[in-house]
């Protein structure tokens, strides 16, 4: 009897461990929730100190230029961002990135490479990761950890789907 308990326990145990875990976000199901048009609704900051102050991101972009901004990401990974802002120190342009999600250490990370003229994508090495912490039918969210004061603090953009 004994011995029929420990079978029947061992079979439970392998059958669990071999049983998809429904629930459990994929950085494949974030992509396919992350593929599409997008607008940059607004770039904000999680656990900033008070006196400290963030001026840039990605490419040395003032974070305002950001707000507005139009993001192409479709499914063969080839996309582009086009600024619109005319505050000051903004230009409009566009830039055309190459992009892809990947788990890392169990966060959905998306990344991206900002893609030069007549440089191919693999040549490129520099390029920028963010947790994609929120992708679906009508809004995205991303996390950029950044040191600022000895602490941890994140950059936060929040995105509608177009």
């Amino acid at each position: 009897m004994t011995r029929l308990f420990t079978i029947f326990g061992a079979a439970t145990l392998l059958l669990s461990a071999c049983a998809s875990q429904q629930g459990a976000v994929s950085a494949s199901s974030m992509r396919k929730s992350a593929t599409g048009k997008w607008t940059l609704n607004s770039v904000t900051f999680e656990g900033l100190p008070a006196t400290a102050r963030v001026t840039t991101v990605f490419s040395n972009i003032p974070y305002k230029c950001l707000e507005g901004s139009e993001w192409n990401l479709p499914s063969n990974s080839y996309g582009s961002f086009t600024t619109t802002s005319s505050a000051e120190g903004c230009s409009p342009y566009t830039q055309n990135i190459v992009w892809s999600t990947l788990n890392q250490g169990g966060v959905i990370m998306l990344q991206f490479k900002e893609l030069l003229d007549g440089v191919k994508a693999k040549n490129i090495s520099d390029g920028y990761r963010v947790e994609l912490t929120a992708a679906d039918n009508s809004g995205m969210i991303w996390r950029a950890p950044i040191a600022a004061e000895g602490q941890t603090a994140y950059v936060v953009y929040s995105f509608t789907r177009k």
